[in-house]
């Protein structure tokens, strides 16, 4: 595996952790991980990639090595703000290469359609945003955010490295072992009783008040201006919480069609995590992308 560096920089009054990869004069581009994950979870796309390319990639804010927020909801600007930030750290004077999976997908999104001559090329893995709400929803939305404040949301501690593993392996069977086993390291730690704990915060699991206004999202992908790669696994697992299969696609596409400049690609025999089960194929096109 290729080895990374880890470093801790101040975001907004938080301590953040960010992975490097790469040699620090290359090329640098920036890969922002899901909800529930951790920048280790990019490991074997970097170790994929032919050429040399500084990756620069953070844990979220309330994820992995990064501070928790300390408060009971975690809001998505906020992660829009830490990006903000966090780029301007490192490249405050040029525009850059983002690629984001899942929720790291839909931030970059948004934030190259806010920011949009701060981002040179943009790659999308799986990130599709969130089901369309309808404003009658709001009442019920906020009784239940209200109802779930007094009791704070916990995760279950695992007795072992193994059974972190096989958490990991139920959600993804398409794991090698060998893969499994370096991100339950990088995904869980052991705690004072000596039981692995997920670096996530429980917090992260209560769904916040505000609805998903899709057409909000859609005005700021709309003025992206970086050319896009969107990237999606032919066996994504999207389908059973977004809704009918038909629908899902239907709206997809009509999500992507706003997009200006956009090629699609399907990543065949992959799943949702499609940067684990075909690491290869997504550095291939990563690179074909970003050097054409």
């Amino acid at each position: 595996m290729k080895p990374s560096r880890s470093e801790f920089i101040t975001v907004r009054g938080l301590r953040y952790h960010l992975r490097h990869w790469g040699s620090e004069g290359a090329p640098k581009l920036f890969m922002v991980h899901g909800w529930m994950d951790v920048s280790a979870s990019f490991q074997f796309v970097v170790d994929c990639l032919k050429q040399d390319w500084h990756v620069i990639s953070p844990d979220w804010r309330g994820y992995g090595l990064t501070q928790r927020s300390g408060a009971d909801t975690y809001w998505f600007s906020d992660y829009l703000g830490d990006l903000d930030a966090i780029l301007k750290h490192y490249s405050p004077n040029e525009s850059v290469n983002l690629l984001g999976h899942s929720l790291g997908g839909n931030i970059a999104c948004m934030y190259a359609g806010i920011r949009p001559d701060s981002i040179a090329k943009l790659i999308n893995l799986e990130g599709f945003g969130l089901p369309p709400t309808q404003p009658e929803q709001a009442p019920a939305r906020y009784a239940k955010w209200l109802d779930e404040l007094p009791v704070m949301p916990s995760s279950r501690p695992y007795a072992d490295l193994q059974e972190v593993m096989s958490r990991l392996q139920k959600t993804n069977p398409r794991l090698s072992d060998e893969r499994a086993a370096f991100l339950a390291m990088n995904w869980a730690a052991k705690n004072r009783e000596g039981l692995w704990e997920i670096l996530g915060d429980p917090a992260h699991k209560r769904p916040g008040p505000l609805l998903y206004h899709v057409e909000d999202v859609l005005a700021c992908w709309g003025t992206i201006k970086a050319p896009v790669l969107w990237m999606e696994a032919d066996d994504t697992d999207i389908w059973r919480w977004f809704g009918p299969k038909e629908f899902v696609r239907s709206e997809i596409d009509r999500r992507i069609a706003v997009i200006p400049n956009l090629t699609p690609v399907i990543v065949r025999d992959a799943g949702h995590m499609l940067h684990h089960d075909q690491p290869q194929v997504v550095a291939d096109h990563i690179e074909k992308f970003l050097v054409t």
